[in-house]
């Protein structure tokens, strides 16, 4: 079983950061690839950004250059640094990994003004 609890999210303005985390508990050791997904108001969840294990990252056309994930696995978590944030970038964040299932967090919103 695993679980994931998102953090971090909140209301920034266009042009700012955020930090977001996920906390991963349960049998993390074995878990290769996780990633951040979103999914804004009226839209349809969308793949953010992802890392291995190893520390490989790969990102969506639309925050490369501008959101980098690291991952910690002493610590089991998972972190999105968002900067240059822009309204399109309003959305639920979650947590996502497979370990046999797909695993989610509930999400934590970020909001972006302009």
């Amino acid at each position: 079983q695993v679980q994931l609890v998102e953090s971090g999210g909140g209301l920034v303005q266009a042009g700012g950061s955020l930090r977001l985390s996920c906390v991963v508990s349960g049998r993390t050791s074995s878990i290769n690839v996780m990633g951040w997904y979103r999914q804004a108001p009226g839209k349809q969840r969308e793949w953010v950004a992802r890392i291995t294990s190893n520390g490989s990252t790969n990102y969506a056309d639309s925050v490369k250059g501008r959101f980098t994930i690291s991952r910690d696995n002493a610590k089991n978590t998972v972190c999105l640094q968002m900067s240059s944030l822009k309204p399109e970038d309003t959305a639920v964040y979650y947590c996502h990994c497979f370990y046999g299932l797909d695993y989610w967090g509930k999400g934590t919103l970020v909001t972006v003004s302009s």
